[in-house]
């Protein structure tokens, strides 16, 4: 991985090593690709296993059912529950899910566009740009 490509990790493992309670994920990749994404970045160990894809629902994102389906395997309610999301799809589905969501727009695929407007309208909660700034209110 180049290094523009991975900016956008910086204080992730910081934020995950500093939360307070169990977190997972719910992509709309399949499985291998988020295993091997997560081993790449050394992310891995703070999920301890708990990977949800569009593979285990019926329907996708934006649909609920993903996130809807996390919730169940991690005992979570979904109303007292945080989604990180960077899709206006993904925002969706939280949203359905009756879920808060924050948009995160510092992905490589908002480098030539501004995705706030975009996951703002989907319905996000709040919008932030780095890792870091997700102890500050925003």
């Amino acid at each position: 991985m180049r290094g523009a490509d991975t900016a956008w990790l910086q204080g992730v493992d910081t934020v995950l090593s500093e939360l307070q309670m169990p977190c997972c994920v719910a992509s709309s990749s399949d499985l291998d690709r988020v295993s091997l994404s997560l081993e790449v970045t050394g992310l891995a160990p703070h999920f301890g296993g708990h990977l949800y894809t569009a593979q285990m629902v019926r329907h996708g994102k934006p649909a609920p059912d993903l996130f809807l389906h996390a919730a169940g395997k991690m005992q979570a309610d979904p109303a007292r529950t945080l989604v990180i999301e960077d899709s206006a799809s993904g925002v969706m589905a939280a949203k359905a899910a009756g879920m808060r969501v924050w948009g995160f727009v510092g992905g490589g695929h908002y480098r030539r566009r501004s995705g706030e407007g975009l996951l703002r309208e989907a319905g996000a909660d709040r919008i932030f740009e780095a890792m870091m700034d997700f102890w500050t209110e925003g």
